[in-house]
């Protein structure tokens, strides 16, 4: 696979998880869990879904508020801008020594985590 076509891969991979998530802004929001030292941490949105009712939820971490907020913080809209940045580096010609080599290389880590290999 091209630079290019990991990039415009990778780009639509999330575009497409992005879209199909519940939307954004997300929150980390701390649950009480009577009977426990700890309490549990959801993610919710403000969805709604097209019978009114509500699918706030996101993730349930029970294991902790820093997992909680880092998941907020990624949610769709930041996806969907990601997307498009990924993208936005799709057919560009970098040389080797080049001035924007090194942003060519932040971009492509990027899409290999995204896809899942790191060629």
């Amino acid at each position: 696979m091209t630079p290019s076509e990991e990039l415009r891969a990778a780009a639509e991979r999330l575009r497409e998880l992005a879209y199909a998530a519940h939307g954004s802004p997300w929150a980390a929001v701390e649950i009480p869990r009577p009977g426990y030292d700890l309490p549990a941490w959801w993610v919710e949105s403000e969805h709604q879904d097209l019978d009114g009712s509500t699918s706030a939820t996101v993730a349930d971490c029970p294991w902790g508020e820093a997992d909680a907020r880092y998941i907020a913080a990624m949610h769709p809209g930041v996806g969907k801008a990601l997307a498009a940045w990924l993208e936005s580096w799709t057919g560009i010609e970098v040389a080797e020594d080049g001035p924007l080599v090194e942003e060519l290389r932040h971009a492509l880590t990027v899409a290999r985590q995204i896809l899942g290999s790191t060629a």
